[in-house]
């Protein structure tokens, strides 16, 4: 009996990948997509969902950008308290990574529209004029 239930308790891991596995496949028609979409239509879903995500990581930068600079902070006076305790270069690398996470954000923002968008968002390099020239950008050859 005892070995039954040895053997019983080492293939259990396995019996429940298999049924994970059954189950799904059996409702995963249901669960994931509908009969009437497409490649496009799938795309433009995962599209819009990635704006929440987007706004989900802006919010955690700037909670941790500032949970970061209240650390430096607090390291600061622990430095200037003890200085032989609390290096100097533990507070300025907070602060550094502070900054660094909140303005994130706008870098990235900032990065995005420079490589995704075309000649209009481009600045003093390129684009369209207001009388409605159109300007050559950078590394085009006009």
């Amino acid at each position: 009996m005892k070995n039954i239930l040895m053997n019983i308790r080492k293939h259990l891991p396995a019996l429940g990948y298999i049924g994970a596995a059954t189950s799904l496949c059996l409702f995963s028609g249901g669960a994931f997509a509908a009969d009437d979409q497409d490649l496009g239509s799938i795309a433009q879903t995962v599209r819009s969902s990635m704006g929440d995500v987007a706004a989900l990581i802006t919010a955690a930068a700037y909670v941790a950008g500032i949970g970061f600079a209240m650390m430096g902070l607090l390291k600061l006076k622990a430095h200037k308290d003890n200085p032989t305790q609390v290096p100097l270069s533990q507070p300025l690398t907070l602060l550094i990574i502070a900054a660094g996470l909140v303005f994130m954000p706008s870098l990235i923002k900032t990065a995005g529209s420079t490589i995704w968008t075309g000649k209009e968002a481009s600045g003093t390099l390129g684009g369209t004029s207001a009388e409605g020239e159109e300007h050559g950008t950078f590394g085009t050859g006009q």
